[in-house]
């Protein structure tokens, strides 16, 4: 049986699609698309084994298989906004079918997340952490994760309580998704792909961001020098959630 990805499509102008993170769903870009579904047309994808795509799984979950069946369901030249783990997602698009997008968009999410000697990002060990909690106890490795997303941000607690609500809308995510999505996370290293990419690129990092943070944009600017990058002010991981207005308007800005 075919695999066929649900999406959620409103208003009209540009397409525009929207990738969420790990571990939560769709629903998390509410609040920016009632700023912006008057002037385009918005298409939500749940990533599989997510949202309305929960029992939507490949055969094997990894990147590739994922970024291709989020690809079939993509409208022809659209932006692709990608957020965090999404972001990941929508590098892979932007690679492999360059021909489907117009723009790439990236929302604290860069070529790699996991720390090492040469690239600033999230500690391994906190990967591996999470890992072993979600075999344990998953509603509350979410919880935490959600916390760990707006930490830096001014208004941490609403922050991580506005996302919370936002996901509950949909079905509780797959155990596989979310177990292997740490894994992309945490194995995923695209820089070199990233220094070919034939597809206009917008980043936006939170100043505060500890998953992504901005040290990593001089060093996305040496892997390809025609990458734009742009630093919400007091924002962290979630600058459509903490900055939604603000962050609306630098969006606007970028796809004009």
């Amino acid at each position: 049986m075919l695999k066929v990805l649900k999406i959620t499509t409103q208003g009209r102008g540009k397409n525009l699609v929207f990738l969420h993170g790990w571990g939560v769903n769709s629903g998390v870009w509410q609040p920016l698309i009632d700023i912006l579904k008057e002037e385009f047309c918005i298409t939500t994808v749940d990533l599989p084994g997510y949202g309305l795509n929960h029992q939507q799984l490949p055969t094997t979950y990894n990147l590739e298989a994922v970024a291709t069946m989020v690809a079939e369901r993509l409208p022809e030249k659209c932006i692709l906004i990608g957020w965090s783990l999404g972001g990941l997602v929508a590098q892979q698009i932007a690679y492999c079918y360059p021909q489907k997008l117009k723009k790439l968009i990236l929302i604290c999410s860069s070529p790699r997340f996991s720390k090492n000697v040469s690239w600033p990002g999230i500690d391994p060990k906190i990967l591996d952490l999470f890992t072993q909690q979600l075999h344990q106890d998953p509603t509350k490795t979410l919880a935490r994760f959600l916390a760990v997303q707006a930490m830096g941000s001014a208004n941490a607690r609403q922050e991580a309580k506005t996302i919370k609500l936002a996901v509950q809308k949909y079905p509780v995510p797959s155990s596989v998704a979310l177990a292997e999505g740490l894994q992309l996370l945490q194995n995923i290293d695209l820089r070199e792909q990233f220094s070919t990419l034939l597809v206009p690129c917008q980043i936006f990092l939170g100043r505060f961001d500890t998953l992504v943070p901005k040290d990593v944009a001089p060093l996305i600017k040496l892997l390809n020098s025609k990458v734009s990058i742009d630093f919400i002010s007091d924002a962290a991981h979630a600058p459509f959630i903490s900055n939604t207005e603000n962050f609306a308007k630098h969006l606007i800005k970028a796809i004009d």
